[in-house]
């Protein structure tokens, strides 16, 4: 009945209220856009980093070096439905403000830091600034577009994470062949001061929605993706079976049960369990995490593979794989044609097969392949998901009410992050498992992306079937 109710309130807002466009939309989503891009960029350019930092002499154990990557990745996911609940109801330019001044402040912190603890934490503000922001960079747009625009302005936003994702690898690793490690922190600090200034000068303001805050729910949902992320990052040191790991992941499901019971008694909560109820928001949320998944499977081994197999540098590594987001960005900006044409149901599992297919044949590269057969292989995949995902997320955003514009936003990045601490878990145990002892050479390595890609390409297929029934 809930579910019923929310998506008639959403059908209502579409058809009797939504606005024919606001003036600065199409300039907004272009700002809004460039902001999600180097949000996701930073996330990306960082994995390049560690040999510098490890080489330092602030002198990481390997456990701090985890810590330093993945603080940024967990402050991110922990307050990504969090940021979206406070963008809508303390204002959605106010918090934008706030997140881009916390990720430029915690970047300049990271790069001016002299020991390990105070690189974590700027790496932590980063990432809460982050966290804050990206779901206005969706939420604006889609309350500012005219309902027929919003189609095409999720395809292009989420063709901007993925354009985002590559220029971290690309710019990470030009910065770093020229610059120490503080080098990166200090381009990634300067680009969000840009922003930041553009954006309090020419993002506009929207209503608020005028509902009091759910910390309680907050810190619960906080807990369960903390308690997740762990049991994923410690599983490939401890082992999927030790008793952390497993405690990290039953913890999870209990504290879930928990959000769900506290979450039912409340007029306001969080993120309503009873969304998931709506098919379009159960199809987008499974299928975002399942496509991150498959996604940064791929990422976690491009730059490993090319420096390996063929002995490029990083800053060759970051270029070579610039290919996959013109492959993306075509992809996602045809995909609302081809809904029109064929209906979602379609796009997304032609998406999905596309994406399968690329794992797959990724699991057919050996030490001697060609780059140029090499790279069709990522680029295959990740045009499946720039077919997918508009229809994906742009599911989840239009079977919310529009006052919902950010925890809608929010739900997407969480699972888009969940998803990514997946692929990264499954593909690091695959190479840990094979190529333990072998050392660093090609041969193992290619060895260890055979049965990695072959297991994701079965789940990612498998995931697809129960994701595609779900969309109407």
């Amino acid at each position: 009945m809930e579910a019923k109710q929310l998506s008639d309130r959403s059908t209502r807002t579409e058809t009797t209220s939504a606005p024919p466009g606001h003036p600065r939309g199409r300039e907004t989503l272009v700002l809004m856009s460039l902001c999600a891009g180097t949000l996701q960029a930073m996330a990306a350019a960082m994995n390049l980093a560690v040999p510098s930092i490890a080489r330092s002499s602030l002198h990481p154990s390997p456990t701090a070096l985890v810590w330093i990557v993945d603080a940024y990745l967990i402050a991110f996911a922990c307050l990504l439905i969090p940021g979206g609940a406070l963008a809508d109801r303390f204002g959605r330019k106010g918090l934008l403000l706030a997140g881009l001044g916390l990720f430029t402040g915690g970047s300049l912190l990271a790069a001016s830091a002299h020991t390990v603890p105070l690189l974590i934490a700027g790496r932590l503000v980063a990432g809460a600034g982050a966290a804050f922001a990206l779901p206005v960079t969706l939420g604006l747009p889609m309350l500012l577009l005219a309902p027929a625009r919003r189609p095409q302005a999720v395809a292009t936003w989420t063709a901007s994470l993925a354009v985002g994702g590559i220029l971290g690898n690309v710019v990470g690793g030009l910065v770093l062949e020229l610059l120490p490690w503080q080098g990166l922190f200090l381009v990634f600090g300067a680009a969000g001061a840009v922003l930041l200034l553009v954006a309090a000068a020419r993002a506009p303001r929207t209503p608020r929605r005028a509902v009091p805050l759910d910390a309680p729910g907050s810190i619960l949902l906080a807990a369960v993706i903390v308690a997740l992320l762990n049991g994923l990052i410690e599983g490939r040191e401890r082992g999927w079976t030790s008793g952390w790991v497993l405690g990290s992941f039953g913890a999870a499901v209990a504290i879930a049960v928990v959000y769900v019971l506290v979450a039912l008694r409340r007029r306001h909560p969080l993120l309503d369990p009873r969304v998931f109820m709506l098919r379009a928001v159960r199809a987008g949320t499974v299928g975002v995490t399942v496509a991150f998944a498959g996604a940064f499977a791929m990422f976690y081994v491009n730059a490993q593979y090319l420096t390996v197999a063929h002995g490029f540098s990083l800053a060759q590594a970051g270029s070579a794989i610039a290919p996959i987001a013109v492959a993306m960005t075509l992809a996602s900006r045809s995909s609302t044609a081809l809904v029109r044409r064929w209906g979602a149901k379609r796009v997304v599992a032609l998406g999905f097969g596309a994406q399968t297919a690329g794992l797959a044949a990724f699991s057919l590269v050996g030490a001697d392949t060609p780059y140029p057969l090499y790279i069709l292989c990522p680029a295959l995949a990740l045009a499946g998901v720039g077919l997918a995902l508009p229809s994906l997320s742009g599911g989840i955003m239009t079977a919310l009410p529009a006052d919902r514009a950010g925890m809608g936003s929010g739900l997407n990045g969480a699972a888009r992050e969940v998803g990514s601490a997946l692929g990264v878990a499954a593909m690091g145990t695959a190479l840990g498992a094979k190529a333990a002892g072998s050392g660093a050479s090609a041969v193992a390595l290619s060895s260890a992306m055979d049965s990695g890609f072959r297991a994701v390409a079965v789940v990612v297929a498998l995931a697809a079937v129960l994701v595609v029934r779900w969309i109407d």
